[in-house]
């Protein structure tokens, strides 16, 4: 199974930017969303930001991240 995930992107320089999800910045590649730019959120596979996403569902399924780890941690 593969996982992607939603991060928005902090920085850019050249064909690489900083990324940050939950609080934790990487650096990612974006040779396959060239058009990525400062503030877009972006799927992020393997170290490359393989698409660029709408913000509203990027931001819901980062919610849907943290309420299954609240429940995973068994908070309400």
């Amino acid at each position: 199974m593969c996982l992607a995930v939603p991060a928005r992107i902090i920085t850019i320089e050249g064909t690489g930017a900083e990324i940050e999800v939950g609080g934790v910045r990487r650096r990612v590649g974006l040779q396959l969303t060239p058009e990525a730019r400062i503030g877009d959120y972006v799927l992020v596979h393997t170290g490359f930001a393989i698409s660029i996403l709408d913000p509203d569902e990027a931001e819901a399924t980062l919610q849907l991240f943290q309420e299954l780890d609240a429940s995973r941690r068994g908070e309400s």
